[in-house]
């Protein structure tokens, strides 16, 4: 790893994964995070954007800029995921001294998007751990920053029509299937992705989440209060359903932040063109991989399938330090 500061934006619904994520970010050392972009997904927006400022304040780093994005998707009904990350999205843990959104810049998420990247053309790591909204939306405004991206990090889609929110899609997708179908069809930087599947074959034992947690730290004491209802939630029939290879610990979103920081996370991966099925009975949602390279796409996405758990492990104890 160069010793050269990476550059990170990261586009969240802040459930309780994207939490995970934003603290691995915070916590390393060679990443500068230039700001931060809210979606309706797992939550409101504006929940979203309370669940940032607790966790800025948590990690002492309320001067990372925050802005307020899409409230819902580009078409159809938002849905959301109350049922695994509390209706508020941080488990439903009360926080009395909880940051205001006044916090919040005045700037829109997709017009800061576009800023930045423009800012800091062939330098900006995003990591897309949402409904891909905003940044569909920005790539409409601006075309050109699909390729002023240095690359692009998203934890969404499937590779086996293993859904988790709808027969065969996985929520991120699910929540705008829309925006997903631009997103991989209009972003032309470097694209990594870390599918629902991999993310339950790359599962951690609970013991070590147990450990985890046990840190005597303020940021593990906030970590245990809000994950307490998406572990409860893992025991039911209807997470456990959904789950591809048993049950453990599946920070979903922080895998592709993981691989965002640290060029040697990933060991192991696919490149292949990659689409969303947007008009299916049962798939719609779903993403789709070229592997008889049928659609003709000169782009291909790197599509992770082993990673450096070790590594992971590290990087998710640093996060609680």
């Amino acid at each position: 790893m160069s010793n050269m500061s990476k550059k990170l934006l990261i586009d969240v619904d802040c459930g309780v994964d994207d939490a995970q994520a934003i603290m691995i970010a915070l916590a390393a050392r060679n990443v500068q995070v230039l700001g931060i972009t809210c979606v309706q997904g797992n939550t409101a927006v504006e929940n979203v954007c309370k669940n940032v400022l607790r966790v800025l304040s948590v990690c002492g780093q309320l001067k990372i800029p925050v802005f307020k994005g899409a409230s819902k998707p580009i078409l159809g009904v938002p849905i959301d995921a109350g049922h695994f990350h509390g209706q508020d999205g941080l488990g439903d843990a009360p926080d009395p001294n909880a940051p205001g959104l006044e916090l919040l810049q005045e700037e829109g998420a997709v017009q800061a998007l576009v800023r930045i990247v423009n800012q800091h053309p062939g330098e900006v790591s995003l990591v897309a751990t949402a409904p891909l909204t905003n940044l569909a939306l920005a790539v409409r405004i601006d075309p050109t920053i699909s390729q002023k991206l240095k690359e692009l990090y998203i934890m969404g889609g499937n590779t086996e029509s293993r859904g988790n929110t709808t027969t065969c899609a996985e929520f991120n997708f699910a929540c705008d299937p829309e925006a997903a179908y631009i997103v991989l069809n209009d972003y032309l930087c470097p694209t990594y992705i870390a599918c629902w599947e991999f993310t339950c074959r790359s599962k951690l034992p609970w013991e070590f989440c147990k450990d985890w947690l046990a840190q005597d730290t303020k940021k593990a004491r906030f970590m245990s209060q809000i994950f307490k209802h998406s572990i409860d939630a893992c025991k039911t029939k209807r997470i456990d359903t959904a789950l591809v290879a048993g049950q453990g610990f599946i920070p979903c979103d922080a895998y592709a932040l993981a691989a965002a920081i640290d060029d040697t996370f990933i060991l192991e991966s696919d490149e292949l063109p990659v689409t969303v099925e947007l008009s299916g009975t049962h798939t719609r949602g779903m993403m789709v991989v070229d592997t008889l390279d049928t659609l003709k796409k000169t782009h291909k996405a790197t599509i992770m399938k082993k990673v450096d758990l070790e590594k992971f492990k590290q990087m998710l104890m640093d996060s609680l330090k």
